[in-house]
């Protein structure tokens, strides 16, 4: 009865409209949605903007920032400024394009499994896609980034498919953390074989130790363009996904009542995150958290409408890539700590306060 009652009242409302209310947004649906898209769109670009230059004119090594910018703007500089000032502009720019990447696919996960919870790390999406690599960095030669992503796409792909089939085996009621669960397990499993695979190379260890910790140091900027294909279609299937996501929120059968092919738009979903995933990792490693805590933080400003949380998403997500590694750089001189151990020391208190505040988990 009451889902005879439901479905006419749904369909007055277009997957195209922001929706009301959701599992994982709740409560953000109440306090989240009243700042204008355009606000929000401008301070996400002003943020971006500001992190990138506090990025380039901060490092380990102090260079005068009249220095950086006459480096910047082409002017004669030392060869070592030149040299440190470029290398912070290509992390810079892999901090950017992999907090982007990551951020879209860590809303589009949630959306579509529903879970609070879900991002590329912690459904072990990242590691999976690590071990890919390595695997054939160590046993097939790998050695262009193009190569990398298409491993790392096998290896996200072999693990979203191993960690559904582990939820699926679970009791319905308790699938958010069971599939929390499976992805930690099958991201221990993937980072002990990484591990084994390093230990028969050791004269490998130095190039493999970036795919176990996730970093955007020692990059070249152009590896961006050789995974430019992947990452446009990536991030055209995640940025459209907005009304579905919104449609599969009030539930299959309702989105179905609504005209959406479900099994179709969510495969598309679905493929564009795996793709976003395993570009982030071809670029940088396995960097976790980021596609959880992003996505929470803009509903708690945008709402849950997911058309809203993917375009903020876009451009929080690199702010918050970016900023882990400039503190990476300043906590641990004159050494550097990796842009995915400082993701993951923030984002694992953001885990542990969401299971607590969402119910049913």
């Amino acid at each position: 009865m009451t889902s005879t009652l439901a479905q006419p009242r749904v369909r007055k409302r277009s997957p195209r409209q922001p929706l009301p209310h959701s599992r994982h947004g709740g409560e953000h649906s109440r306090a989240g949605g009243r700042l204008p898209l355009a606000v929000v769109a401008a301070a996400g670009l002003a943020l971006i903007a500001l992190t990138s230059l506090t990025s380039v004119l901060v490092g380990v090594q102090s260079i005068p920032a009249g220095d950086v910018l006459d480096a910047l703007r082409g002017m004669p500089v030392s060869q070592e400024s030149a040299a440190i000032v470029a290398s912070r502009v290509d992390r810079t720019v892999i901090g950017l394009v992999v907090g982007a990447a990551i951020a879209l696919s860590g809303v589009v996960l949630q959306g579509l499994t529903r879970n609070p919870i879900a991002e590329p790390g912690i459904l072990g999406l990242n590691a999976g896609a690590a071990l890919a690599v390595v695997i054939g960095i160590r046993f097939l030669g790998l050695s262009s980034v193009t190569g990398y992503v298409v491993a790392a796409l096998v290896g996200s792909i072999a693990v979203a498919v191993l960690v559904q089939s582990l939820t699926l085996m679970a009791p319905r009621a308790s699938a958010p953390v069971s599939m929390a669960l499976a992805g930690a397990a099958v991201m221990a499993l993937a980072q002990s074989l990484i591990g084994a695979v390093i230990v028969t190379d050791r004269g490998a260890l130095d190039s493999f130790r970036f795919w176990q910790v996730g970093s955007v140091a020692g990059r070249d900027a152009t590896q961006v363009i050789d995974i430019a294909p992947f990452l446009v279609v990536g991030l055209v299937l995640t940025l459209t996904a907005g009304p579905t996501l919104n449609a599969v929120a009030l539930g299959d059968d309702l989105a179905r009542g609504l005209g959406q092919n479900v099994l179709l738009h969510r495969g598309l979903a679905a493929a564009g995150a795996v793709l976003l995933a395993a570009c982030a990792t071809a670029l940088a490693g396995p960097i976790a958290f980021v596609g959880l805590v992003v996505p929470h933080l803009v509903r708690a400003v945008v709402g849950v409408d997911h058309r809203r949380v993917l375009l903020v998403s876009l451009l929080l997500g690199p702010v918050f890539v970016v900023l882990a590694d400039v503190v990476g750089r300043l906590i641990a001189q004159p050494g550097e700590v990796q842009a995915g151990i400082v993701c993951a020391v923030l984002g694992a208190p953001v885990l542990v306060a969401v299971v607590r505040r969402v119910k049913g988990l």
